[in-house]
């Protein structure tokens, strides 16, 4: 046996020893009575960690199979393929061919009281759009008669204009030059006033011509402190030998500060003219009238942007300087304008503070009034302040609004008033008669409220109404000449998809005052014996309706003064009824 074996023989022996020993004892002890225990916490069992048996037991066994190393290959054979994929399409969309645009065209029209439209206009680019050329010719005449009129009423209105323009990236500049002329008649003579009646209306000459010629240049620059310059040189004369010439310059700066910008304006504006004849209240037609103003001045200004404010503050700063009389005086006229945004684009209130000394001219007052006379005094108006206030924005995203109140302080504002009736002069035209107007010069305060409401339905059709409301008070205290109390407007256009537009213009002017005199020998001409006239306010209607035949070639007829009404818009002066005028339009490349 071996060692081992006699190792456990002997301990097993002396095990069984020890048990029967004990088992002796046991059954000779006394009853030892119970006790009690008491469990202090309960029985909380735990389960010990196991011993994680692991995947490759280690083996002492002489006999291990080892892992025999495996070498994979892999061998390429190649395949021939006859799969060719389909090349993707994008699906079509139909689109609409964009709308060809031709770059000139021409319109003539005829209608009664042997009216005549004649319209051309051209654009050409050059130079992948940077130059530009652009020729306008526009000729509007009427050889019709007025009934219960003595005199020729015709009238002409013809003018040309060329512009040659060229742009860059960082400025552009343009020249222009036109030409104009206007033709018309001292019609407006109140037989019952003459003292030889049909006698005297026989050897009026009351044709009037005005020429004017005019040559402009302007430039824009960006990303300089100088942005913007212009100047104008023009000629206007008459047919009785009256002249004026004029020169405009003005040039503008832009400085940044911080979040502000800092701008400067300078304006100059010559003006010299001269009337061969004498003024209306004179019995001799022995002198003539000559004058020659310049203005200049600088106009500093701030311009703030915080949120939903903007704010502009400035002021003028001029001299007026009257050559002919050796006369000058300086001037300071507010400059602020300011608007915020209340409730976004629904409410912007805005209001400011202006003034300036405006330039007056015979080329202005003919514009507003041709049948002005050769005999007038120019001067210009100091408007010392304009002050206004108003609310804008939009009621609905297709309706807007505009309210404005105003008050308004000059000072030499140009009326127009009829001329006396002077037959003792000789002038070689006809305008003696009281049939022409003179400008009166008054010192006058006006207070207006304006109100207007677009609607824009869409893109078709859109309306406007707007209506102005004035009150003057005058320095003489006469009424103020020939402005009216209440004006009002109304504009619609509207166009089809099938080639169809219409568009009108409904505006009505309010009754306005003028008075007719006539000069006597020894009286001053504030004395002359005089009558006041009230004019009558007058409603007018005007239409125009057309059809576009093809992209090219449409049709169209205007209608004007649909009402019927020979009112007068300047005192003896009645213009013509109902006009209708049909034409043709054409656009073409040229």
């Amino acid at each position: 046996m071996n060692t081992m074996m006699k190792y456990l023989i002997r301990n097993a022996g002396l095990v069984l020893a020890l048990l029967y020993a004990g088992t002796g004892l046991a059954q000779d002890d006394e009853d030892l009575g119970t006790e009690t225990v008491t469990v202090v916490r309960s029985y909380t069992p735990t389960v010990s960690d196991a011993r994680k048996i692991k995947t490759l037991p280690s083996l002492t066994d002489s006999i291990v199979l080892q892992k025999k190393e495996v070498n994979y290959q892999i061998n390429s054979v190649p395949v021939a393929s006859t799969f060719t994929p389909a090349k993707g399409q994008a699906a079509a969309v139909e689109r609409e061919a964009p709308e060809k645009l031709f770059n000139s065209y021409a319109s003539l029209g005829l209608g009664n009281y042997n009216n005549a439209l004649a319209d051309f206009y051209l654009s050409r680019d050059f130079d992948r759009g940077n130059k530009r050329i652009d020729v306008g010719l526009n000729h509007l005449s009427s050889r019709g008669d007025i009934d219960g009129t003595p005199l020729d009423t015709d009238f002409y209105n013809t003018g040309l204009d060329v512009t040659y323009s060229e742009r860059d990236r960082d400025w552009e500049w343009s020249a222009a030059g036109g030409v104009e002329h206007r033709r018309y008649n001292w019609y407006g003579v109140d037989t019952t006033l003459l003292l030889n009646g049909t006698q005297t209306v026989a050897g009026i000459d009351e044709v009037q011509d005005y020429f004017r010629g005019s040559l402009e240049g302007k430039v824009h620059m960006e990303e300089t402190y100088f942005t913007d310059a212009g100047l104008t040189v023009s000629r206007f004369w008459d047919a009785v030998e009256s002249a004026e010439n004029r020169l405009k310059f003005n040039a503008a700066f832009e400085f940044p500060i911080t979040e502000e910008s800092f701008g400067l304006g300078i304006e100059l504006d010559y003006l010299g003219g001269h009337f061969e004849n004498a003024p209306q209240n004179q019995f001799v037609n022995d002198s003539d009238i000559d004058y020659q103003y310049l203005i200049a001045g600088i106009r500093p200004g701030l311009l703030m942007l915080r949120d939903n404010l903007k704010l502009r503050l400035g002021a003028r700063i001029v001299t007026g300087l009257d050559l002919e009389n050796n006369e000058n005086n300086f001037y300071i006229y507010p400059s602020v304008e300011a608007s915020y945004n209340v409730l976004e684009e629904n409410v912007i209130a805005y209001g400011g503070v202006d003034g300036g000394l405006d330039q007056n001219s015979y080329y202005d007052f003919s514009q507003v009034n041709p049948f002005v006379s050769p005999t007038l005094e120019v001067t210009p108006t100091d408007r010392q302040y304009e002050a206004y206030l108003g609310l804008k924005g939009q009621l609905t995203p297709s309706v807007s609004y505009n309210l404005k109140g105003s008050y308004t302080a000059e000072n030499f504002r140009p009326l127009f008033i009829l001329n006396p009736i002077n037959e003792a002069r000789n002038d070689e035209k006809g305008y003696i008669y009281g049939n022409s107007f003179r400008v009166f010069y008054d010192d006058i305060r006006t207070l207006g409220v304006f109100g207007e409401l677009q609607f824009s339905v869409n893109r078709n059709f859109s309306l406007g109404v707007n209506a102005s409301v004035y009150e003057y008070d005058t320095e003489t205290d006469n009424p103020a000449w020939n402005l009216p109390n209440l004006e009002g407007s109304l504009t619609l256009d509207y166009q089809n998809d099938s080639g169809w537009y219409l568009g009108a213009n409904l505006f009505y002017v309010g009754e306005r005052e003028d008075f007719a005199s006539r000069a006597q020998p020894g009286v001053p001409p504030n004395q002359f014996p005089a009558q006041q006239l009230t004019l009558d306010g007058y409603f007018d209607a005007n239409v125009r309706l057309g059809y576009h035949i093809n992209p090219q070639l449409s049709i169209f007829a205007r209608g004007s003064n649909l009402a019927g009404n020979e009112y007068q818009r300047w005192a003896n002066f009645r213009v013509q009824g109902l006009q209708v005028l049909g034409g043709v339009s054409y656009k073409f490349d040229l």
